[in-house]
């Protein structure tokens, strides 16, 4: 396809609000000053002043940033053509923008600030998959209705992963299992038995004797006794990663395998292998599965660079020979293959999404996003109540609570809670390891807004429709 020639009916550069300037949304900044149909000269963050310096970092001069405190500043410095920086949304809603790219993490501003923009008939582009597992299919059927797209971002795996799948299923492939990279790869060392990972480092020379897992038909086995090895001094589970296929299994009706995922180490050329059902000596019980796996590899091998992957049948033989040869990822036995997205770009290609929701009208979950899988939070030890399950870090992990990927279920006091509803609520029982959180354990304010709008969206849903 002729990207040029695809969005050639867009004539005018779409204008563009950024909330949450941080890794993600500062590079978005950077790369929509080279876009020719992309504009981002508005931006919020805690304060104006954090904004502006998000601006100052994509190369903007001082004088070319207004920090604004009211509408009427943002007014002014908008017509005076200055790049508008703020604390809240509230401030620059009544600009001229038409797509929010709404990338704070935060499940409680991401919910409000995406129901502002759908209020003012804006777009929005929901870069936070924190609140997209709890409410994105609600959000986006509210905006559906109010005559604008809510869409995943291309730079973000899930979107990615969306179009990879999806044009599969185009060319008639039968999906046997999709996912993701872990964000930081295994890079194993044989001379000096390490193995780094996310600038951390372990001495773990007993992975030699796995590396490349002797015979095929037992890469499972194999793969095991790498997660057995590297469990030891690395952690195996990212709920980023379930939160990101949770995203996907409601735009594409698919499951998880395993509740908690297999999350296999795993080389590249094993993929086909492992992902493949268990009947061919996979790890799969069925067909149209979610899961990731942990990049193993040399240094000087490429990365994965938390890239996305789709594992496919293989039913005519003459055609799948022929692309072996051509270098595709086959399994040992040939009957099923892997196909492979090495990248994600985070805010460098979001343009591609801005100017599909705002300029063509389409979201990148497509026409049925709908709540078929939660992320649900689970205790990994026993929490006492009065536990405030503080959420944190590069990862939005709470400590001591792990996430599983179930069957959506409307809320009730009895069930399951979503994993970042839960999040920076304090416990009102105590729950022990290995028992889900339900709603009933935490204390969460009336005024909660995401709260408010998972009830909004199980009223939406009810019934399935």
């Amino acid at each position: 396809m002729n990207f040029h020639a695809h969005y050639d009916r867009i004539r005018e550069p779409i204008e563009t609000c950024l909330v949450g300037s941080g890794g993600f949304g500062r590079s978005y900044l950077a790369q929509a000053r080279k876009i020719p149909l992309v504009n981002a000269r508005i931006a919020v963050d805690v304060t104006a002043e954090a904004a502006g310096q998000a601006f100052a970092a994509a190369g903007y001069a001082g004088a070319d940033i207004a920090l604004c405190e009211t509408p009427a500043e943002a007014r002014a410095a908008w017509e005076a053509g200055r790049c508008v920086a703020a604390g809240r949304l509230e401030t620059v809603i009544a600009l001229p923008f038409q797509l929010l790219a709404e990338a704070t993490g935060s499940p409680e501003a991401a919910t409000r600030h995406a129901l502002l923009a759908i209020d003012a008939r804006r777009h929005v582009a929901l870069v936070s998959k924190e609140a997209d597992s709890v409410v994105g299919p609600g959000l986006a059927r509210l905006a559906r209705e109010a005559g604008v797209v809510v869409t995943p971002v291309d730079g973000d795996q899930p979107s990615l992963l969306i179009g990879l799948a999806s044009w599969a299923e185009v060319l008639g492939l039968e999906i046997v299992a999709a996912g993701k990279s872990s964000e930081y790869d295994f890079v194993f060392d044989p001379a000096s038995g390490t193995v780094t990972c996310n600038g951390v480092s372990a001495a773990l020379p007993e992975l030699a004797q796995h590396w490349l897992g002797g015979d095929p038909a037992a890469t499972a086995a194999t793969a095991a006794a790498r997660a057995a090895i590297l469990g030891r001094a690395f952690p195996l589970r990212a709920v980023p990663d379930l939160c990101e296929m949770t995203l996907v299994a409601n735009a594409l009706d698919l499951s998880a395998d395993r509740a908690d995922f297999h999350a296999p180490p795993a080389r590249v050329p094993e993929l086909a292998d492992l992902f493949a059902p268990a009947s061919r000596g996979g790890l799969m019980s069925g067909h149209r599965r979610i899961d990731v796996f942990h990049h193993l590899r040399l240094a000087e091998e490429a990365s994965f660079a938390g890239g996305v992957f789709i594992v496919v049948t293989c039913d005519n033989a003459e055609t799948w020979d022929m692309l072996a040869g051509k270098g595709h990822v086959l399994s040992h036995a040939g009957g099923t293959a892997m196909l492979y997205l090495p990248r994600h770009l985070l805010g460098v290609e979001v343009a591609t999404s801005v100017l599909d929701a705002a300029g063509l009208g389409r979201s990148g979950y497509g026409e049925d996003y709908r709540p078929r899988q939660d992320l649900v939070a689970v205790a990994r030890r026993d929490l006492a109540a009065g536990t405030v399950l503080t959420m944190g870090g590069h990862h939005h992990s709470i400590d001591g609570v792990g996430a599983e990927v179930r069957p959506a279920a409307a809320l009730a006091e009895d069930r399951p809670a979503p994993f970042y509803l839960v999040a920076d609520r304090r416990l009102a029982r105590c729950v022990k390891a290995g028992e889900a959180i339900r709603l009933g354990d935490v204390e969460i304010a009336p005024d909660s807004g995401l709260l408010a709008m998972r009830r909004r969206q199980d009223g939406l849903f009810a019934g399935g429709g």
